[in-house]
């Protein structure tokens, strides 16, 4: 059986709603929208009524600041409403977070739990503005509109192929086909790319399968491949003196390490300054290993009266593809690979510095370019993602600064 709960914070405690007000009436400029009320909606399957009833004030709720329904609660009066929920195969939190704690409060096998977060505007809101809204309030990416209908079961099964598709005639394809193909797969790989992975199947005689193409998109991506930071500059049209001095001083250190062949990308202008601290001897505590993406600086450590050679590590991590369409899980995985890789190394993580490399957050939302999110969007959501991935794993916030 599916037990099904809606909780909604009391109307002293609804900040939530009244943030997206907020956030409708000054980004989106909509006027009409006279409150905004937000209901997580949860289902339930694989316990009993009685553990489901055990679970509402403790797991669902907080009884002090929720109201809890057990059918969906009235808009009242003029206004409109709808339900959002993530897409399959991505990831909840709330609902796996729900999930454990009943299996710690009940003793018994982990439930499935379905979560779906549910809006209700309350004004005088137009067809063309609640699509605003929906568009603004739903990322495609990683969440779709969903229904509110009572589900029989919350189990999915799926049909598991027995072959893998070979793609045929794959070798043989003109540039026009190629780029075709790429546009319909939808994969990150440009036409170059592309063109590189039908020469390399060519030389094996062979068609690839769709999971090696599948493969190859993935670790091509930005997401692992850093491939902007790697775009190769060929020219650089700089308006501003310093800048302009501070870029052909650069040029000129490549000159003095012997790099001037090696091409200019963002990657060789971000690591530039610290070849060049180290080749001028600048450098005397740098602790040298085959990591290039951290740093390790030798110090001397006071550990109860008596001093300590340690290691100071700084690790950067960018995740500057995943955080511009997902914000939320994009600066939440970024963190998480920043904390893992000194963990790895045996360190203590001690402090995290997040920078947003967005555009201005207080741009309109109608000078948003094309496909992409509001810029206040990615900047609010990547914050609510780090700090929620900090929450996770009880690291400490020291400073926060926006």
């Amino acid at each position: 059986m599916v037990y099904r709960i809606y909780v909604e914070k009391k109307k002293l405690y609804a900040v939530d709603g009244a943030a997206v007000l907020d956030d409708l009436t000054t980004s989106l400029g909509i006027k009409s929208a006279e409150s905004v009320r937000i209901v997580n909606r949860y289902d339930v399957e694989g316990i009993s009524q009685m553990d489901f009833d055990k679970a509402v004030p403790v797991v669902f709720s907080e009884p002090p600041v929720d109201d809890v329904y057990y059918e969906l609660p009235p808009i009242g009066g003029e206004g409109r409403m709808f339900a959002v929920e993530f897409l399959p195969g991505q990831f909840d939190q709330r609902a796996d977070s729900a999930a454990q704690c009943i299996q710690m409060l009940c003793k018994g096998e982990r439930p499935e739990v379905r979560y779906a977060k549910i809006y209700i505007l309350k004004g005088k809101i137009s067809d063309e503005d609640f699509a605003k809204i929906k568009r603004y309030l739903i990322n495609a990416v990683e969440a779709r509109e969903c229904g509110f209908e009572k589900k029989d079961t919350l189990k999915v099964s799926y049909t598991i192929p027995t072959a893998v598709e070979t793609l045929g005639g794959f070798t043989r394809k003109t540039d026009e086909e190629l780029a075709e193909f790429v546009k319909s797969y939808g994969l990150a790989m440009d036409n170059d790319d592309i063109k590189f992975c039908q020469d390399y199947f060519k030389s094996e005689h062979r068609d690839p399968t769709i999971t090696e193409i599948r493969m190859i998109d993935t670790y091509w991506s930005d997401h692992c491949r850093h491939t902007t930071f790697g775009t190769i500059i060929d020219r650089a049209d700089i308006k501003t003196p310093y800048i302009e001095n501070t870029y052909a001083e650069y040029r000129a250190d490549r000159v003095e390490l012997g790099r001037e062949n090696k091409p200019i990308c963002l990657m060789d202008i971000a690591t530039l300054a610290a070849k060049k601290l180290k080749k001028d001897g600048l450098l005397p505590d740098l602790d040298e290993s085959e990591e290039i993406n951290a740093c390790s600086v030798k110090i001397t450590v006071d550990v109860d009266g008596k001093d300590e050679d340690w290691l100071l590590m700084f690790k950067n991590e960018t995740h500057n593809h995943p955080t511009e369409i997902e914000p939320f899980g994009g600066a939440a995985t970024c963190l998480g690979g920043a904390i893992r890789d000194p963990l790895s190394g045996r360190s203590y993580v001690y402090q995290a510095m997040r920078v947003t490399g967005a555009s201005d957050p207080l741009l309109p939302v109608e000078k948003t370019l094309e496909g992409k999110l509001p810029p206040r969007k990615i900047t609010t959501t990547a914050a609510a993602g780090y700090s929620s991935y900090g929450n996770q794993i009880g690291l400490a916030t020291g400073h926060v600064a926006e």
